[in-house]
This record gives C-alpha cells, structure tokens and sequence, in this order.
C-alpha cells in the first residue's frame, strides 16, 4: 500500500547512526543513500523490500517535530526480531514508551509489540503478527 515514509530530523548523522543500527534488525543492510534537494536540504533513503524510509532536513527550514498521534509500524518476522528492533533502538539513542515489548492482544487477534520514540521523537512500533 504504501511506496515510502519521511520523517524529518534536526540532526541528520544521529538520525542515520540511529536508523542504521535499528533497521539492521529488519534486514536492511548497507548504506542509506544520501541525497541533496534541488532545495539544498539533506536527506537520507533505505530501501528493503519494494519500500522506503526517508528521514530528511524539513524543506521549508523550521526545526524538524514530531507527529502527535502519529506511528510509524515496521513489520517484523518474528517475536525475537521485536524485542532486537525495541534493544537496538534503545542502545542507539531512542527511548522505550508504553508497555514493555511483548504479546498483546488486539482488535485482530495476538500480535508481538514494542513501541520506542527516535531521537527526533517520531514514534515507532516493532509489530510481528503470527500465522492464522
């Protein structure tokens, strides 16, 4: 459904030393790929598996915040990769919110969570949902 997400970042190599260590628990490997916009703002692009994740100076050069509602989920393979994608983000510089990682039970059926914020304060889930 979706061909990419952008968040915005006031610091652009935490943000990239963040996101490399914790979307290598999903698979991604190498380099994100930097890019100046004909505007001049720096961004960052991960590509995996027909998507990607963008994380970019804002273009209209106020500081970069986060949407209050707003989450981004990452699908994982197993309940081992949420609880991996939840540690390395901690250990890299985002902080754990909500419940412990774990099983819960929700409105379509049980699924494996945990809920981390980046440096910049963008939420993010870990999801594994398990074969019907």
């Amino acid at each position: 459904m979706f061909n990419h997400i952008m968040v915005g970042s006031n610091d652009l190599d935490r943000s990239k030393s963040f996101y490399d260590a914790v979307l290598g628990t999903l698979g991604f490997a190498g380099e994100a790929h930097r890019d100046v916009a004909k505007t001049g703002h720096h961004r960052l692009f991960y590509r995996h598996n027909g998507g990607t994740f963008c994380i970019s100076e804002p273009i209209d050069g106020e500081s970069a915040t986060f949407a209050n509602g707003g989450t981004i989920g990452f699908k994982c393979d197993s309940p081992e990769q949420v609880k991996a994608f939840h540690d390395v983000a901690v250990a890299n510089g985002g902080t754990s919110i909500e419940d412990p990682p774990g099983l819960r039970q929700g409105a379509l059926g049980p699924m494996h969570l945990s809920y981390v914020r980046d440096p910049d304060g963008n939420k993010l889930c870990a999801i594994h949902r398990p074969a019907a």
